[in-house]
């Protein structure tokens, strides 16, 4: 009896794992296929793509395959901006099972707003650092040499001022997230407070040229994201505290 009863709970472990994986696998399958999509549907307007992101700047290209892979790093990055709600949204539904239904319902709130955030952070870094610090070396080069930019240096120029805001932008949610599940806490983030902004000011030092004021026009937002994550993470500390005295009241 005990070896038969060993035997069914291997072979629902087993049962357990083969679900997970399937569940696994149509996460991805459905999160490249919408990636694809995406990517065929920009390659395919990438006329209309181009002129908006080179802003007419005069660029220009060593070879022929360059104009390939130029049109396909603009096609996969955008794309795979597009397609992170979609991510998002596959990876709650993996994880699901694993969560309360607390934690779940949070989850999924937070992904709309993740993006939208992590387009801002996108638009303040192409709109507002990226020309900023372009148009500056540039009057720099431009004082001692003819400067001629490639495409694809000026789109990983683009890439390296923008991208990385896209993530910093989504702080004060992520922070607010992880204070809804009881991972961190306002006390914890204002012990932190001094780490973070040492971290703020050398993504600072990375995304920008070394003269201070590129550095403060970056730094500034970034530090202002940190607090705005620590007052999204009381508030969401206090309404967690005063939902938990309600269930407990209720009782």
């Amino acid at each position: 009896m005990r070896e038969a009863h060993m035997d069914n709970q291997t072979l629902e472990a087993e049962q357990t794992l083969v679900g997970h994986l399937t569940d696994l696998r149509k996460a991805i399958i459905s999160s490249v296929i919408f990636f694809l999509v995406c990517f065929v549907i920009i390659l395919v307007s990438i006329d209309y793509v181009i002129p908006v992101l080179t802003d007419a700047s005069k660029l220009v290209m060593l070879g022929p395959l360059d104009v390939v892979r130029f049109y396909t790093g603009i096609a996969g990055s955008l794309s795979l901006g597009l397609s992170a709600p979609f991510i998002g949204y596959q990876g709650w539904k993996f994880v699901r099972p694993a969560m309360s239904a607390q934690e779940s319902k949070t989850a999924l709130s937070f992904i709309p707003g993740i993006f939208f955030s992590f387009l801002a952070g996108i638009s303040f870094g192409f709109f507002i650092i990226f020309p900023t610090v372009y148009g500056f070396l540039m009057r720099i080069g431009s004082e001692n040499f003819d400067m001629m930019i490639t495409a694809k240096e000026y789109f990983s120029f683009m890439l390296m001022t923008s991208i990385p805001l896209g993530f910093l932008f989504e702080v004060p949610l992520f922070l607010m997230f992880l204070t809804a599940i009881g991972v961190i806490t306002p006390a914890k983030l204002v012990e932190m407070r001094k780490y973070g902004y040492i971290l703020m000011a050398l993504v600072s030092a990375l995304i920008t040229p070394p003269d201070l004021l590129s550095q403060i026009i970056v730094l500034g937002p970034l530090i202002g994201l940190y607090e705005l994550g620590v007052l999204f993470s009381k508030i969401v500390y206090k309404r967690k505290g005063l939902t938990e005295e309600e269930q407990v009241d209720h009782q």
